[in-house]
């Protein structure tokens, strides 16, 4: 199974993807997780695939694509973990995901003269996510590399983390974990309020914010049938204070 993460949108870049990957192997399973990522959104894409690659069958290769380096001195890689494979940009958005599960290998693709400098999607990933599905990842020239050479970790000291997602329903998504409490004190930049807490979205009280446990398992901020973020300007990356 390969699965592809990317910032593509509704755009025709993902299906020229999965034409490439049918086109070298195509008795391929291909399965999108998503391609709304923001665009440019390293961190946002990083926090998805962690959070989501153990959902998929041992064995499933990732291809992720948010690559603002892209045709940059960034390398393309081939992660091999104690039991996925990821294959994109060495930029950090493959790091949390492939730590977790524990790095076992890691490859350098060598690019080929000719290759778009703006489309390695194409060109480079999902020709390795097909070759190797197909069994002949030999035919694509690679070396070994000692590590990630971008480590991106999410902040979190303490009860202090950061916001990691906005979802399709302006939820605002953190990686601060619950403290089963009823009310918390939420610090954003210099600015402090109180909110209470909800088991569901639909307990939540009209007309402002609450927290939940959301199915990250981690505490985010919401409101009933309308977006959080109608209330609060957050950004991803920003940090977060919930106690």
């Amino acid at each position: 199974m390969i699965v592809l993460l990317t910032d593509f949108g509704v755009s025709e870049y993902a299906g020229v993807m999965r034409g490439v990957i049918y086109s070298i192997c195509p008795d391929a399973t291909v399965v999108d997780l998503t391609h709304s990522i923001p665009s440019q959104s390293i961190r946002e894409g990083a926090w998805i695939l962690f959070k989501s690659y153990k959902y998929f069958p041992q064995g499933t290769v990732f291809v992720s694509v948010i690559d603002p380096g892209v045709g940059t001195a960034r390398d393309a890689v081939i992660v091999v973990t104690k039991n996925y494979i990821h294959i994109g940009p060495d930029n950090g958005l493959l790091y949390p995901a492939a730590s977790d599960d524990g790095i076992e290998r890691v490859y350098k693709i060598l690019i080929d003269e000719g290759v778009s400098n703006t489309f390695h999607g194409r060109d480079v990933f999902a020709k390795a996510a097909a070759y190797h599905e197909a069994g002949i990842l030999d035919v694509m020239s690679t070396e070994p590399k000692p590590g990630l050479d971008q480590a991106l970790v999410f902040h979190q000291e303490g009860r202090v983390g950061e916001v990691v997602r906005i979802d399709k329903f302006g939820n605002i998504i953190t990686n601060i974990p619950s403290l089963e409490k009823s009310r918390y004190q939420v610090s954003i930049r210099n600015e402090k309020r109180e909110l209470p807490f909800f088991e569901t979205y639909e307990y939540g009280s009209e007309g402002g914010i609450f927290l939940v446990v959301g199915s990250y398992e981690t505490l985010e901020i919401a409101s009933k049938n309308r977006p959080a973020t109608d209330f609060l300007a957050l950004e991803i990356g920003e940090q977060i204070k919930i106690e």
